[in-house]
């Protein structure tokens, strides 16, 4: 009876044992791996870095608007490539939403990216997969770090204009909103502040510093009349552009955090990282460290491209990254 009873069990135990093998299979397969495309689309990153090249050679403010279009895609409902998709009949979607209206760009060089993947591999790369690869080289060609990107998005059918508006930071924001927001997302206030180093490329519009150059106390003053030169108190000007970073604007480095020392941020939301919080020590760091705030950025960016992927055969690959097909 013992005997049998042992064999019995034994028996269920590799049962289970096999199941959750199958199950966990299941799971990872499902993951996003930097190896996904190895067979199915060997060729998707040497496909997308030369249109990248020719882009940002012409124009370096587009890496910058690149790597903002991966950060706005993940931190509403996951990166699902969902930032891309224009109005339908049936939704409205995520451009015209407070934080992105008029001001999030590139989507001619996506479309551009597109292309040149179908053209090696048709209808196997997502849009959220290209946004990842794009963030990822505008950082290097601008002379930032390097890393693995880890792909096998599918892209999402549809966008939300109002998850947009209720999940993208402003910035207007503070301190704490800016930590409540980032660890919404499952990041800590650490990635917030190596994220926010990306404003280190990049150019912003008069009327998202405007308050922060007329309003704010905690600023350089000759850099506010500096910045208000050309950015009006009540009129006119709301499209004019000042740089993120007022000394190597077009270098990915780690002047964005010695501009914030000298309280010379662009936006209010900059200056926050550095105005007697709880974040002022690790700016320090990062001016003192810049290998530490590269490092600590490719933690940050790895991480925030794993927020709520859709994976296995959730969504779909696009064919148009505008809209669903």
């Amino acid at each position: 009876m013992a005997s049998c009873i042992s064999t019995s069990s034994f028996t269920v135990n590799v049962i289970v044992a096999l199941a959750l093998l199958v199950v966990f299979t299941g799971s990872s397969s499902a993951q996003l791996s930097t190896s996904f495309y190895s067979k199915s689309c060997p060729k998707v990153f040497s496909a997308v870095r030369p249109v990248l090249i020719n882009a940002i050679s012409k124009a370096p403010r587009l890496g910058a608007s690149l790597l903002r279009l991966h950060f706005h895609d993940c931190f509403v409902n996951g990166c699902d490539g969902s930032v891309l998709l224009d109005d339908t009949a049936t939704f409205q979607g995520e451009k015209t939403a407070a934080q992105n209206n008029r001001s999030i760009r590139g989507f001619k060089i996506v479309d551009d990216i597109k292309t040149a993947v179908e053209e090696v591999c048709p209808g196997v790369v997502s849009c959220a997969d290209i946004l990842a690869i794009a963030a990822r080289d505008s950082v290097v060609i601008l002379g930032g770090p390097n890393w693995a990107v880890k792909v096998g998005r599918r892209d999402s059918k549809t966008a939300s204009f109002t998850d947009a508006g209720n999940d993208l930071p402003f910035g207007i924001s503070n301190l704490s909103v800016l930590i409540s927001n980032f660890r919404n997302k499952g990041l800590s206030a650490q990635d917030m502040v190596a994220l926010s180093g990306a404003h280190t490329i990049g150019q912003a519009r008069c009327i998202t510093f405007r308050p922060h150059i007329y309003n704010d106390t905690n600023i350089d003053s000759s850099f506010a009349k500096l910045r208000q030169s050309t950015c009006p108190f009540n009129t006119g000007g709301r499209k004019n552009l000042a740089p993120m970073d007022i000394q190597t604007p077009n270098h990915f480095d780690n002047k964005y955090f010695e501009n914030l020392l000298s309280q010379k941020g662009l936006l209010h939301s900059d200056q926050e990282l550095y105005n007697g919080g709880s974040t002022d020590s690790l700016v320090k760091t990062y001016v003192n460290y810049p290998k530490t705030f590269n490092d600590d950025f490719v933690t940050a960016m790895v991480k925030m491209g794993d927020i709520e992927p859709l994976t296995g055969s959730s969504g779909e690959i696009r064919r148009n990254c505008r809209r669903p097909n």
